[in-house]
């Protein structure tokens, strides 16, 4: 091969270039041949690609041939693929079970894991394909912190089931289990709802979280225009694919790193955008740690902030009426960061991975359709501000997440009924334990006291297919899947493994929740409190070995992100 490369080749090229140039670097490239190098393409910059391929889900069943075409994507523009891989676990899968404690900790493994791969490997430039929901922000994490020219493509929403002519999806699962538990159905038709409910490849189909963080990561400015909204399985998501490809070499050429993109402005523009979406819970928790590791400041008060003046619009699931797919058909994310950009509610000079700003992206996009109703108008939204509240008060002095539509109300009053698992109150909840007034507590479960700070989907479907609803509030220190709804507040900090309120509740405690002056308060004397809280004593580790024992040692409270590198 020729050693030589000229400057700007050698600019492009700044950490292949380390591994390949040079007669000192045979063994290097020898090594490289083995897997496809020929000798012009060791003058090319490296673009590596990460695969979140696996079996294990049908949300990543197909990112296997999407980052095939990437890689196609990058070789056509003049650079040279790698694709390697990195894990995946399902959350629809291990929900309800001690599996689903590996959840949250898996975006950790997966940004260390692509992390470690391209800086042990000297790419210049990533593409990384994600499709369940921690694959996402675990992406995002690891871009920011290596700070090599990348773009992140999400692997697409799934399309949906049919029973009895009605899209149906995950979700509907989960709450047809509730349903047969109070006999609104059979088992032959549990059965038939779950066997049409996931037809096929593809995240889940709602605004649940893998959705909503493709969708912040879009308004963020890391994916391409309408990488979030699109079928897994269709002709766009694989054009999608190769322009993210070539898109990498643009970045490089141009020098836009994710630094460059990944702004306090962006992180505004995602909180935003996820808003008027109305998305999931989770976004709060992830888009905290992809800041933490971008160095931006941000708060979860922020979201107070920028809630105030931000509606949600999209009258999608789980508490809309409406399927990702549909969202999809009439124009996907652009039309509404349009609108949003138009109202004055988007920060539009933000830079993004096609090198323009959001303005210039947005510039030419089309307003959605006159006759459909899954985008409203800002004179008609489903809420006049946020869905998405931070709430503070004695049972939560650092702070907790709710996700309330306002189809639930805006205030709940109740008594306690702690349980010490989710399991526990899964339980409760099928055997009719669970009545009007109830406020059911699920402890314990936070990011060090689970370990790893499982979701409680199972339980907040149970309720919905139950039909409480409307008459029953959920608390803890926990978290929710995107699919969950109904009066729901999770990511209680500080946690009852850390000593917080929440850990000395007792049953027939009067608990009040209040959405519009964001509180939320065990309604006893201070003195009483205080007593409590001087009584907790620490629990034991529940592992005391492996990841989740490492992660429960070094994670921090939910209303920081979660994140494992924070007091390095």
């Amino acid at each position: 091969m020729d050693d030589k490369t000229t400057a700007n080749s050698t600019n492009v090229r700044k950490h292949s270039s380390l591994v390949v140039d040079g007669p000192d670097r045979a063994p290097n490239r020898s090594m490289l041949r083995a897997v496809g190098f020929r000798d012009e393409d060791f003058n090319k910059p490296v673009v590596g690609i990460a695969s979140t391929w696996s079996m294990l889900t049908p949300c990543n069943m197909h990112i296997d041939r999407l980052a095939r075409e990437a890689g196609e994507g990058v070789n056509g523009a003049g650079g040279k693929s790698i694709i390697f891989g990195t894990i995946t676990v399902s959350d629809g899968i291990s929900m309800g079970t001690p599996g689903m404690r590996y959840s949250l900790v898996s975006r950790e493994v997966i940004a260390d894991s692509i992390e470690t791969v391209t800086g042990a490997q000297g790419f210049d430039g990533l593409v990384a394909i994600g499709g369940c929901d921690k694959n996402m922000p675990g992406c995002l994490i690891a871009m920011a912190r290596l700070n090599r020219p990348s773009v992140f493509v999400y692997g697409g929403t799934i399309l949906p089931g049919l029973h009895c002519d009605k899209p149906v999806d995950i979700v509907s699962v989960f709450e047809a289990v509730g349903a047969h538990a109070r006999k609104a159905i059979d088992d032959k038709e549990l059965k038939e709802i779950e066997s049409c409910s996931i037809p096929g490849a593809g995240s889940c189909g709602g605004m649940y979280t893998a959705n909503t963080m493709a969708s912040a990561i879009e308004a963020i400015g890391m994916s391409l225009p309408n990488s979030s909204a699109q079928p897994a399985v269709s002709g766009e998501k694989i054009e999608d694919c190769r322009e993210a490809g070539a898109a990498v070499l643009n970045l490089l050429k141009l020098g836009i790193r994710p630094s460059d993109i990944l702004t306090r402005k962006a992180f505004e523009n995602a909180i935003t955008v996820v808003i008027a979406l109305g998305g999931s819970t989770n976004a709060v928790l992830h888009l905290l740690a992809m800041a933490h590791a971008s160095g931006v400041d941000l708060s979860i008060d922020d979201f107070t902030e920028i809630g105030k003046r931000v509606p949600v619009l999209c009258d999608l699931r789980p508490s809309g009426r409406f399927q990702m797919s549909e969202f999809c058909q009439i124009g996907g994310l652009e039309p509404l960061m349009k609108r949003l950009l138009d109202k004055g509610l988007l920060h539009g000079d933000c830079l993004t991975v096609t090198g323009k700003t959001v303005r210039e992206n947005l510039d030419k996009v089309p307003d959605y359709p006159a006759n459909q109703e899954v985008v409203r108008p800002f004179d008609n939204p489903i809420k006049p501000d946020s869905h998405l509240r931070i709430l503070y008060g004695n049972l939560a002095p650092e702070g907790a997440v709710a996700k309330i539509s306002g189809k639930e109300g805006l205030l709940f009053k109740g008594k306690a009924l702690v349980f010490e698992s989710e399991e526990d109150a899964l339980k409760a909840i099928l055997s009719d334990q669970v009545r009007k007034g109830h406020v059911i507590v699920i402890r314990n479960e936070g990011p060090r006291g689970g370990p790893g700070m499982r979701e409680m989907l199972a339980p907040t479907s149970a309720v919905m297919g139950k039909g409480l609803g409307k008459d029953v509030a959920l608390i803890t220190d926990g978290r929710f899947s995107g699919g969950s709804h109904g009066f729901v507040v999770g990511h209680i900090t500080p946690e009852a493994a850390t000593g917080g309120p929440i850990g000395v509740l007792r049953d027939g405690d009067p608990i009040t929740i209040d959405a519009e002056a964001n509180q939320i308060n065990l309604d006893i004397p201070e003195e009483d409190m205080k007593k409590r809280l001087a009584a907790w004593t620490e629990p034991a580790p529940k592992e005391t070995r492996g990841v989740l024992a490492k992660y429960a040692k070094l994670v921090t409270s939910a209303s920081l992100g979660a994140v494992t590198d924070r007091d390095l």
